[in-house]
């Protein structure tokens, strides 16, 4: 390959990243996530569309495809606070293991009496479909302004569900023969198992090295961190564990860290995972043959009705029935109880994207006899359930009255690292809505250590005094030594919880 020929790819990449990125404009505007804009920009690009490029390795798309799904399970875990997560884990756990389990059962059963297909042919199609889409999930929720612990119920099955479904995709497309049946289930919890232990000691690993890191640059904080997270998922992968549920856990494990430089490592993973949205829908479109979709039509149809009308709403009801209202499962769990609202909207926001496709290929790229069929069958149904569920759950949210029409953002605390005179720099945002908005500086339960250094105001930057009143809008700096950190970011969210008298309650961290 000479300099031109690398000058003209680097023309073809750009011009299709600028349409992928200005196509998700238009797609909002229909409600439809921009992520099915690139699949057919993909589509279109492909051997029977107008660009003509033919792409048929299968394999090297299903290894792109588990990189870029650790890329989008970071980023979901990253911005995911630790403190939400807590309270749905053990029904967001059930829906990930169970309701998948019961979804598999349930469309697999029916397809195989009503078809005649193979009996694996028909749970791989069953199983590949199962999980949720972590980056259609976040893509929608993200905008509806839910109840939180609801948002994050549905964020977190999206974030686990992936590491089950393609250990038992990977086992049935290439061993699952030489298994006896009951061990399968074994083998799939045993490596979720491993991958979530493989998570924990990578994530604590980093949670104490990252803090004490002094590189000379905060751009290569990220860099580091999305090798952490490739260390974990290559490491559980190579002891045959889930390298899906390692990334998972370990991203959430950092997130509940004091990340140096916050925003910044946040931005650029969320850069990254859209950047790698784009590739994995416009390679999937490009993999797909349009003109042998027609085949794939019937199977296609029965599929989604049972998935859409049977079993999703019946798995969601197995695994959440517990939680309505005052259940039992909420007495031995010590879970909140959930209104059956939240319920009817989770069974229908089952998104589907990148993540079935992905699954699709693995059969696909073993030479399983029907890995065309499972792919087509894939594609069709993640491209009609999109254009069904994702217009439709904003509906469905103000008619079951969970949408909000205002939501205070959290506070946010950016940190960056002074290591010579071992400080550290936070900056806050001080959000409209925010119970910081109107306290004094003086009613900060600071530490000793911490100190508001600037206030900055629009285009003003003040010296505060004690007298001095926070307004929304305003930035804050302040500069606390090591020890006193995790004190005054503690202080700071009570202040976010309890507002300007938060000082005064006897849990304060200034006591």
């Amino acid at each position: 390959m000479d300099a031109e020929q690398v000058a003209l790819i680097s023309l073809i990449v750009s011009v299709i990243v600028l349409a992928a990125i200005g196509g998700v404009r238009f797609a909002s505007r229909l409600g439809i996530p921009g992520l099915l804009f690139y699949l057919g920009l993909g589509l279109l690009l492909g051997e029977d569309g107008p660009g003509g490029i033919v792409f048929n390795d299968a394999e090297l798309a299903t290894a792109l495809g588990y990189l870029g799904l650790v890329i989008i399970l970071a980023e979901g875990g990253l911005t995911t606070r630790t403190s939400a997560v807590r309270p749905v884990i053990v029904p967001a756990t059930l829906l990930a293991t169970v309701g998948v389990a019961f979804s598999i059962l349930l469309v697999a059963l029916p397809v195989y009496w009503l078809t005649g297909m193979g009996l694996g042919t028909a749970v791989l199609i069953a199983a590949v479909l199962a999980p949720t889409d972590a980056a259609a999930v976040f893509t929608v929720a993200r905008g509806l302004r839910l109840p939180a612990r609801l948002q994050t119920l549905i964020e977190a099955e999206s974030g686990l569900n992936d590491a089950p479904v393609v250990v038992l995709v990977v086992l049935l497309s290439t061993t699952g023969h030489e298994l006896p049946a009951w061990l399968i289930p074994i083998v799939v919890v045993a490596e979720l198992v491993g991958g979530v232990v493989v998570g924990a000691l990578v994530g604590l690993l980093s949670r104490w090295l990252l803090p004490r890191l002094a590189l000379p640059a905060s751009g290569l904080y990220p860099v580091a961190i999305i090798a952490l997270l490739m260390l974990a998922y290559g490491l559980a992968a190579l002891l045959h564990t889930s390298g899906f549920a390692a990334v998972y856990v370990v991203a959430l494990i950092m997130a509940a860290s004091p990340l140096p430089h916050r925003r910044a490592v946040l931005g650029f993973i969320e850069g990254l995972a859209w950047a790698v949205q784009i590739g994995l829908f416009v390679m999937l479109g490009l993999l797909a043959v349009p003109s042998r979709l027609g085949e794939a039509v019937g199977i296609a149809m029965l599929v989604g009705g049972l998935l859409l009308l049977v079993a999703r709403p019946l798995s969601v009801l197995v695994s959440l029935g517990g939680f309505m209202r005052s259940g039992w499962l909420t007495r031995v769990t010590r879970t909140a109880p959930m209104p059956w609202q939240w319920v009817a909207f989770t069974s229908w926001a089952g998104l589907r994207g990148a993540v079935p496709i992905i699954f699709a290929t693995i059969p696909l790229s073993s030479g399983h006899s029907d890995g065309p069929l499972i792919f087509d069958v894939t594609l069709l149904l993640v491209i009609l359930l999109t254009v069904l569920q994702a217009p439709t759950m904003p509906i469905l949210g103000h008619r079951l009255g969970l949408v909000r029409t205002e939501q205070v953002r959290e506070l946010t605390v950016e940190v960056a690292p002074l290591d010579s005179i071992r400080a550290a720099i936070l900056h806050l945002e001080i959000h409209a809505g925010s119970r910081v908005a109107g306290a004094y500086v003086s009613e900060l339960p600071l530490p000793a250590g911490a100190v508001v250094s600037l206030v900055i105001r629009g285009d003003e930057t003040l010296a505060p005094d004690r007298s001095t009143r926070i307004k929304a809008g305003d930035r804050l700096l302040l500069v606390t030594t090591v020890q006193a950190r995790e004190a005054t970011e503690k202080a700071l969210e009570s202040v976010s919880r309890g507002g300007r008298l938060a000082g005064w309650n006897p849990g304060s961290p200034q006591e």
